[in-house]
């Protein structure tokens, strides 16, 4: 009788880690995307509703909610390469570094023991492949900034799949010397490269591996922001669907596949509050093709979303105890493109611009003055801006990571926020919590409050890697 009741346990242990493996795996990554940019997204789809409340988004409705710790090894407040390590490998390290720990020695990720569990394995974002985030999962390099390196290290990795916008420095070595171009290096290896979605489909069936990246006239650093995106731009639900779709074609044995929303970040370092809520639309748009998937394997599939690190400072409330976040609707494009709208002007009427022209520029793009009253103080910011870098011709480009904006468009962003009445503490990183959620195989060892290094670590737990 005992013998039967240890069997009887073993058994149903057995049917316990089973029912917990995780065969197909999402880990999906929204860069910069702290507590309040999920929040304020929620708010602010509401008030398009014409009502105070959230609008939830489909991940933050997972089962399974937790937040998440992101300092580096060296500091409270992380880059993203530090925390795309961690979150790659389990393992804190210095800014700066890509899949290395803070003794320079490398660290096998997440995603390598995917490959070596058998697996089939994507790496994906919406900024360029070599970016940090999306580098600390293939590539092991001292610096960031070794873009040309990091390329290199694509092919060793050996994963099937690839996307993003392209390459950064596909000639250039980090010394600045030139040197063979990335893209015949990783043909060599067996990789196809397809160049947007209907190239991909034309070459999916015959390829081995794949890296699918945007057409020739298309911005290598990034897809297009969400709200500037125009018929034909390749969108990162696109490169979540190519993925899936190659991943699980032939022998079907499972896959790992990380998604990056990589210019949420971008946005908050602009402190552009809409550009940044769309970004977050955008990526609950790809989580959404993740989650047709997981509805047709709910039992062996796992998707988790987090981030890497809050940007920004973002603060919903900057005094009244009222948020107007409707008011962010009337914005057109994002503070990238608005500035080269007045760049564009400034070079089509040279010095004879007027102030009328600027404003009506910041009318239709803005929807200021027409659908949007402003402040005395906010029209002088304007018009003081309008003089200086116009009349007086004394421009002064302000500088953020990842862009150079006209200052009337800084003004101008400066302005959607305060009638929005949304704060930013920082034009950078911050050490705030950021969110976990997740739902399907193992989903309930993603509650609760822990480090973001526990994050790899429970995935290949609840996938079997080893």
């Amino acid at each position: 009788m005992k013998r039967f009741m240890y069997l009887l346990f073993f058994v149903l242990l057995a049917g316990v880690t089973y029912a917990q493996q995780a065969k197909y795996v999402f880990y999906f990554i929204g860069d910069g995307m702290g507590v309040n940019q999920v929040n304020g997204t929620e708010m602010y789809l509401a008030e398009q509703e014409g009502r105070i409340g959230v609008t939830p988004l489909l991940f933050t409705q997972f089962p399974a909610v937790g937040v998440a710790t992101t300092f580096s090894a060296t500091n409270s407040v992380t880059d993203s390469s530090a925390a795309g390590t961690a979150l790659a490998t389990g393992v804190k390290t210095y800014n700066g570094a890509i899949g290395m720990d803070d003794q320079k020695n490398v660290i096998q990720t997440v995603a390598e023991r995917a490959k070596k569990a058998g697996k089939k394995v994507g790496v994906t974002t919406s900024v360029s492949v070599d970016h940090a985030t999306p580098a600390a999962f293939y590539a092991h390099q001292p610096n960031r900034n070794m873009y040309y390196e990091i390329a290199l290290d694509l092919p060793k990795a050996n994963f099937d799949f690839y996307a993003g916008g392209g390459f950064l420095k596909p000639t250039t070595t980090a010394d600045k010397k030139e040197a063979p171009s990335i893209f015949p290096i990783i043909e060599e290896a067996g990789y196809t490269i397809a160049k947007g979605v209907d190239d991909f489909k034309a070459k999916a069936a015959q390829a081995d591996k794949m890296v699918l990246i945007q057409k020739d006239d298309a911005n290598p650093s990034c897809l297009p922001y969400s709200i500037d995106r125009k018929d034909g731009d390749l969108t990162l639900a696109e490169i979540t669907e190519s993925a899936i779709s190659f991943l699980t074609k032939g022998k079907n044995k499972g896959f790992f596949l990380m998604v990056e929303g990589g210019k949420i970040d971008w946005s908050c370092h602009s402190n552009d509050p809409a550009t940044t809520f769309e970004e977050v639309i955008d990526m609950d748009n790809a989580i959404k093709v993740a989650y047709e998937f997981y509805k047709k394997h709910p039992k062996e599939t796992l998707i988790v979303v987090t981030a890497d690190h809050e940007t920004g400072g973002l603060g919903l409330g900057t005094g009244k105890y009222e948020l107007h976040l409707k008011a962010l609707k009337n914005q057109k494009q994002s503070q990238d493109l608005l500035s080269v709208a007045i760049t564009d002007l400034r070079k089509a009427k040279g010095h004879d611009v007027t102030w009328e022209d600027a404003k009506a520029l910041l009318t239709e793009k803005m929807g200021f003055w027409k659908e949007l009253p402003l402040t005395w103080e906010q029209e002088k910011l304007l018009r003081d801006e309008f003089e200086q870098s116009f009349v007086k011709n004394k421009v002064v480009f302000e500088e953020t990571l990842y862009s150079k904006t006209e200052p009337l468009a800084a003004s101008a962003r400066k302005v959607m926020s305060q009638i929005a009445m949304v704060g930013w503490t920082s034009g950078s990183h911050t050490a705030g919590y950021v969110p976990v959620y997740a739902v399907g195989a193992g989903s309930k060892e993603f509650a609760g409050k822990y480090d973001n290094t526990e994050i790899p670590k429970r995935i290949a737990k609840v996938a079997g890697y080893k």
